[in-house]
C-alpha cells in the first residue's frame, strides 16, 4: 500500500482558496480599471505617468495584461512614457528608455500570467461567467481556433500585433500550456511589441 502524500498547509490553502483569492484581486483590478475610465479622460494616462512615473506605469501595464484596461489603448502607454519620462532637451535618456520597457514587459507579463492561471484552473466558462472578464464567447472561441492551428507559437505573435494582444493568454491556459512557458513567450512577445512602439516614438524606425 502506498503511503499517503502530505500536504503542506500553504499548498492545501493555495488549492483551496488560491483560485477564490485571485479572481477577488481581478475584481478589484476590474473596479479600478473602470474607474480610471469613468473619471478620467484620453489624457488620463498621461497624467498617471507625471504624477507616479514607472510606478503608474507598472500598475497600468498589469491591467493590460489582465485585459482590464478600460481607460488608454494599450499601444499608447509606452510612447507616452517615453515623451513623459524619457524625453529631454537633448534628446531621450536612454536608460530611462530601457526601464519603461522593463517595467512594460514585467507589468504585462504579471497580468497575462495572473489570467493565464486563472483560464488554467477555472477554465474558459469559468471565466466567461465572471463580469470583470469582457472578452465575448465568440471571439474568445476565434482565438481558441487560432491557437489549436498555431500552437505555442501564436502566444508571442499575438502579443505583437495590434488588436490581438492577451487574446491567446486563456486558450493557452486551457490548453494546459506549462507556466513556464507561457511566462517566456508572452513576455518575449510583449519586448517585441513595446521595442517596435517606443522606437517609433524616439524616431530611430524613421531613420532606418
Amino acid at each position: 500500500m502506498a503511503p499517503a502524500t502530505t500536504r503542506s498547509p500553504v499548498r492545501v490553502f493555495a488549492e483551496d482558496y488560491g483560485l477564490l483569492i485571485v479572481a477577488g484581486l481581478f475584481a478589484v483590478l476590474g473596479v479600478a480599471g473602470a474607474a480610471l475610465y469613468v473619471f478620467g479622460d484620453t489624457s488620463y494616462a498621461q497624467s498617471l505617468l507625471q504624477r507616479y512615473g514607472l510606478v503608474a506605469l507598472l500598475f497600468v501595464f498589469v491591467l493590460e495584461g489582465a485585459m482590464l484596461l478600460y481607460f488608454a489603448p494599450s499601444e499608447a502607454l509606452v510612447p507616452a512614457a517615453v515623451t513623459v519620462l524619457a524625453g529631454r532637451a537633448e534628446g531621450y535618456h536612454v536608460p530611462t528608455v530601457a526601464a519603461i520597457l522593463a517595467v512594460a514587459v514585467v507589468g504585462a507579463t504579471v497580468g497575462q500570467t495572473t489570467l493565464f492561471l486563472l483560464a488554467k484552473r477555472g477554465g474558459r466558462e469559468w471565466l466567461l461567467e465572471r463580469p470583470w472578464f469582457r472578452v465575448d464567447e465568440a471571439r474568445l472561441d476565434r482565438f481558441g481556433a487560432t491557437f489549436d492551428r498555431y500552437g505555442v507559437l501564436a502566444v508571442p505573435v499575438s502579443n505583437t500585433l495590434l488588436f490581438t494582444r492577451g487574446m491567446l493568454t486563456v486558450p493557452a491556459g486551457v490548453a494546459g500550456m506549462t507556466t513556464r512557458r507561457f511566462v517566456a513567450l508572452s513576455a518575449l512577445g510583449t519586448l517585441s511589441f513595446e521595442l517596435v512602439l517606443a522606437g517609433t516614438a524616439m524616431g530611430v524606425l524613421e531613420l532606418l
